[in-house]
Formats: structure tokens, C-alpha cells, sequence
């Protein structure tokens, strides 16, 4: 029988730890150093020991599947019964030819004068000769390492191959080597997966004694002329396998042989596979826990670091602090960590925003309460009628530009946190502006200026557009109507009275642009972007003093840059060059 090829592990590969060495080499170096840090700091994030549970987790499911659901065995064992069954018939076809005796027996009838012989009673009767059984077993089963057993019809051993010595036919029974009882951790190991994968059906192996072959269920289907295999374990939890055939002459079963395996042939052969299993499974988990703390440090310690920055940014009021800049990552931290800088930047941009608001509205306000002050003490020692009818004006005007001003710094107060709510919808721009002039039109009829300047929307022309949704924005109707209020109210307080205010519109590409134009002075180039400011105001009339709050057009670039668009202003020139009036330009993205 030819032996069972080993299946070369890593350790038979010449140069594997050397190559392995200095394959992660690099990685452990980084990975030391990174633990080296970790430890420093005094723990491990639960980041990192999320990540490098879950990868050892991974590996230990794969090692664990690797020998639960190892076929290796199963071939092994399959394997051993062909061979063994081909190795006892080849040794029962030698046994029946050359260790039987034949005997012819004469079988007298009685009945009759003259003894006859029944010819179909005859029967051939073949014993088996001890000696050269032990003789042909000695030369075909000793050089293996299988163990061979001969039993006659009747269950009662012949020959057995452990007690025949290569100098003697026969010898004597000798007690087996002492065993190791000694259970290392390998072996306890090997012992419980072999137990989880067979389970209980495998039964128990027990030597029976010389003349109780019978007991062997392979040695009753051998007799039967039913070759026939067992797959046992012993005490220690060695598998045992045995074949037993038939030895046949002229195919009257004279005997069986029976031939098995030695307790832990095959269990070696699967404890050193599981061995090399196993010592890829260390190697592995040594290179999987220093990648995962490598991989972690690179993940842990920036969100830790941005974690620390924001806490900074939160606790310390009075000091600007930097968000760490992983951009160059350009991956997901990368994009987190520009995302809290931007954010920050936003947050500090608007804490500006609101102390200058609050200085802004601070100063406003002590203006129109100063005069007011003068005013109320004036009058208590003012005599003369007209003087405290003019203080009682004053006074007046005081009141309605606070109440002015205090409504419009509460308008803006609220802008953001109603645009951040509002939901904006499509709007066709066309349509809204014909609808505004209209209502604004009807609105101004009969009011206290009669002869202000008329407002005028100039339409497209037809074909002007292409597209039914050529003029569609997002917008939030409300807050764009209280912008283009604010706009021509701005113009026809500039314009000269019987003028008119032109409202138009056009598509720029993507971006839709509304125009609203007035035939006042201009603005001076300086101020363009100045009336924008909160409280400023720019007006040629001193009668028109604090009659303005100067929101108006900062809560408009408000409202329109919310909107994801902008707002600027422009002088008009005439055919000579000259300022013919002023533009408020809107751009807004188009659907």
C-alpha cells in the first residue's frame, strides 16, 4: 500500500520567515510606534478597539471555519478504507492459495447392500494453516503499518500481525509500549474539533479477546462475503479504520481478514495540517492586530484631534482656535475635517456678524434716545408755544424712528432662522413681477405722494425665452416680495415725481437677472457697495433724516443671497456718458 502524500505546509518553504520578516517589517515598525503613542496617552480609543475586535473577530471565523469545515480528515479516511480494502484483498487471495489445507471427506450412506458414496454430499473442507498465514502476513502487512487479524468461520483468531515477529513465525504475547497519558494544549485542541466535527455516532473501539472475532460487525459481513469497513475511536480519542474481506477459495469463505489502522495514524496527519492551520492563523493575527492599530491611529487619532479642536472651539469664547487641516488625506477625514473648518469659519463669521449688529443697533438706537432725551427736557422748561410745539414734533419723530427702527432690527433679527425653515419653491419670475406691479400699483393709487413715479414692468419679448420653465426660480414668495419692495421703494424715493421705475428681466445662461431701474442721481461710486451696510443711508435730502432705518437694502442682499443668488448695485449712463439713475441688479440661479 502506497503511503499518503503530507501536504507541504509554510514551514517546509525554503526562506518563508525570512521573507516574511521583512515583509511586515515596515508595517510592525509603524505599528509599534503608533501602540507606543496609544500607550503614552494612556488607553486605546474605543474606535481602535472596535476595529481591531472586529478584524481579529474576521480572522478568528475564518481560522475556526478553516478547521471545523476541513475535509481533510473525511479524504484521509476515505482513502485509507480503498487502500486498506485493495491491500486485504490482495492478502486474502494469497491466504486462500497458499495457507489452506485441502481435505477430501468421504461421506458414507448407509442405506443399501453395498456401502455407496453420495458425490453430491461431498464437501470440500479447507483449514488454515497457522504457520504460513503467519508467514505471508509477516511478508505483506509487517512492512506498513496496519495491523492485520485472521479469523476462521467460527470468530476464533488465527493470526495476529501485532504478535509476529520478523525472526519467528509465532511468538509469544508481549505487553504494548508505555503510553504518554501527557495532553498538551495542541492535543486537547485537536481532540475537540475532531469531537464537534464526528459528533456522536462514531463508536467506541474495544479489543476483543482471541475467540470473540464475532463481536467485530466488519468480521460478520466478511463471513458473509460482504467486505465491509468500521471507523472507531479509542480512549484517547483516536480514530481507528478497519477493513475486513473474505478469504475465499473457489468462493466458499474460509475465514476473514481483518486489517486496521494503528490509534492516531490519522489523527497525526490531521493534527499536523491543523498545526499548520494554526501557526498561519498566529502569524496572521500577529500581522492583523499591528495593521488594524496602524489603520485605527490613522482613523482614531484625527477625529480625536478634530474631536479636541471643536471641544476648544466651544469652551474657549475669547481665542480663535484652528481646526487641524486633513484635506491633503483626501478621503472621508479629509472631507470631515473641511467640513469643520468650514463650518467653524461660518460660526465665527457670523459671531462677528452678531457683535457688529449689536454694536451697530446699539449706536442707532442711543441717536434717536439722545434726542429724544433733549427733547423731553427741553420742553419741561420751555415757555414759549411754538418752541415746545416744535419739541413735541421732534419728540414724535423720535418715537416713530424707534419704533422704525426697532421693527425693521427685528425683521433682520429673524431673517436666518425664517429662510433656514421656509421651504423654497419654483416660481415663474415673469409671472410674479406682473403680479407685483399690479398689487404695488393699486396700492400706491390715492395714497400721500400722488405725483411719485410710476412703476413699470417691462415683459419679455415673445420668443425672448425658450422653454416653459425658462424663468422658474427657487424662491420663498414672501421674502422675494418684501426684496422687490424694498428695491422700488428704494428707487421711487429717488426718482423725480411724474418718472417711472422700470422693472426687467432676462435669462443669462444659467441665471435669471431682474433689473430695477429709477432716473435719480446715481450712487456715488464709493457708496456702491456701502448701502448695503446695516444703518447706512446716503440720502441728497436732509429733510429725509430718520426717516430711513438703512436695513432695508442689507435685509434684501440678505434675503437674495440666501437664496443662493446675489445683489448689487450700478449707475445707469446716458448716451453722453452721464448718470442717467441707478440699477439694483437681482441674479438668481435658474430651475
Amino acid at each position: 500500500m502506497a503511503d499518503i502524500p503530507r501536504t507541504p505546509g509554510i514551514k517546509n518553504q525554503p526562506g518563508w520567515s525570512a521573507r516574511l520578516r521583512a515583509t511586515i517589517a515596515p508595517f510592525a515598525a509603524r505599528a509599534w510606534r503608533r501602540l507606543n503613542d496609544i500607550q503614552v496617552r494612556g488607553r486605546f480609543s474605543t474606535l481602535t478597539r472596535r476595529i481591531v475586535a472586529f478584524n481579529v473577530l474576521a480572522l478568528a471565523l475564518l481560522a475556526a471555519g478553516i478547521l471545523y469545515v476541513n475535509q481533510f480528515q473525511a479524504g484521509l479516511i476515505d482513502q485509507r478504507v480503498q487502500n486498506l480494502r485493495a491491500q486485504g484483498e490482495i492478502i486474502a487471495g494469497a491466504l486462500a492459495e497458499a495457507a489452506t489445507i485441502e481435505l477430501e471427506t468421504q461421506i458414507i450412506v448407509p442405506d443399501g447392500p453395498v456401502p455407496q458414496i453420495d458425490l453430491t454430499v461431498a464437501a470440500r473442507q479447507a483449514p488454515i494453516d497457522p504457520d504460513r498465514a503467519a508467514a505471508i502476513l509477516r511478508r505483506l502487512v509487517l512492512p506498513t503499518d496496519a495491523r492485520a487479524r485472521l479469523y476462521n468461520t467460527n470468530g476464533v483468531i488465527v493470526v495476529d500481525s501485532q504478535f509476529i515477529d520478523a525472526g519467528r513465525d509465532v511468538i509469544a504475547y508481549e505487553l504494548p509500549p508505555p503510553r504518554n497519558d501527557e495532553f498538551t494544549l495542541i492535543d486537547w485542541l485537536n481532540v475537540m474539533i475532531s469531537g464537534v466535527l464526528r459528533g456522536t455516532n462514531v463508536p467506541a473501539y474495544e479489543e476483543l479477546p482471541g475467540d470473540k472475532g464475532l463481536g467485530y460487525r466488519e468480521v460478520r459481513g466478511a463471513l458473509r462475503a460482504e467486505p465491509t469497513s468500521m471507523v472507531r475511536v479509542n480512549e484517547r480519542e483516536q480514530l481507528i479504520v478497519s477493513v475486513a474481506v473474505p478469504v475465499q477459495r473457489f468462493k466458499a469463505v474460509m475465514g476473514a481478514l481483518l486489517l486496521s489502522t494503528e490509534g492516531g495514524d490519522i489523527d497525526a496527519l490531521v493534527r499536523a495540517e491543523r498545526m499548520a492551520v494554526l501557526r498561519v492563523f498566529a502569524v496572521l493575527l500577529v500581522v492583523t492586530v499591528l495593521l488594524a492599530i496602524l489603520l485605527a491611529g490613522t482613523i482614531a487619532a484625527p477625529v480625536r484631534r478634530l474631536a479636541e479642536a471643536a471641544e476648544r472651539v466651544r469652551s474657549q469664547r475669547h481665542t480663535r482656535v484652528d481646526i487641524p487641516d486633513f484635506r491633503d488625506r483626501r478621503d472621508e477625514i479629509g472631507e470631515l475635517s473641511g467640513a469643520l473648518r468650514d463650518m467653524t469659519r461660518e460660526l465665527y463669521a457670523r459671531i462677528d456678524a452678531t457683535e457688529r449688529f449689536a454694536a451697530d443697533v446699539s449706536h442707532e438706537l442711543k441717536n434717536p434716545l439722545t434726542s429724544l432725551r433733549s427733547a423731553i427736557e427741553t420742553f419741561a422748561i420751555a415757555k414759549d408755544p411754538d418752541a415746545r410745539a416744535r419739541l413735541q414734533e421732534i419728540i414724535a419723530d423720535d418715537v416713530s424712528r424707534l419704533d422704525r427702527l426697532i421693527t425693521d432690527i427685528s425683521e433682520a433679527s429673524r431673517i436666518d432662522a425664517e429662510m433656514s425653515r421656509a421651504e423654497a419653491v419654483p416660481v415663474d419670475l415673469a409671472s410674479l413681477l406682473t403680479t407685483f406691479v399690479r398689487t404695488y400699483t393699486q396700492s400706491r393709487a390715492g395714497g400721500d405722494l400722488p405725483d411719485a413715479a410710476q412703476v413699470v414692468f417691462d415683459a419679455p419679448a415673445q420668443g425672448a425665452a425658450t422653454g416653459a420653465g425658462s424663468f422658474d426660480v427657487n424662491v420663498i414668495e414672501l421674502r422675494f416680495g418684501q426684496v422687490l419692495a424694498n428695491l422700488v421703494d428704494n428707487a421711487v424715493s429717488f426718482s423725480p415725481p411724474g418718472s417711472e421705475v422700470h422693472i426687467g428681466i432676462e435669462r443669462s445662461g444659467d441665471d435669471i437677472n431682474i433689473m430695477i431701474d429709477d432716473d435719480g442721481p446715481g450712487i456715488r461710486p464709493e457708496n456702491l457697495d456701502t448701502i448695503f451696510k446695516r444703518f447706512y443711508t446716503d440720502r441728497p435730502d436732509p429733510d429725509a433724516f430718520g426717516k430711513n432705518s438703512g436695513l432695508g437694502l442689507s435685509i434684501s442682499r440678505q434675503i437674495i443671497e440666501a437664496h443662493g443668488g446675489s445683489l448689487h448695485a450700478e449707475n445707469r449712463l446716458d448716451e453722453d456718458g452721464d448718470v442717467a439713475g441707478a440699477r439694483f441688479v437681482i441674479r438668481l440661479p435658474a430651475v
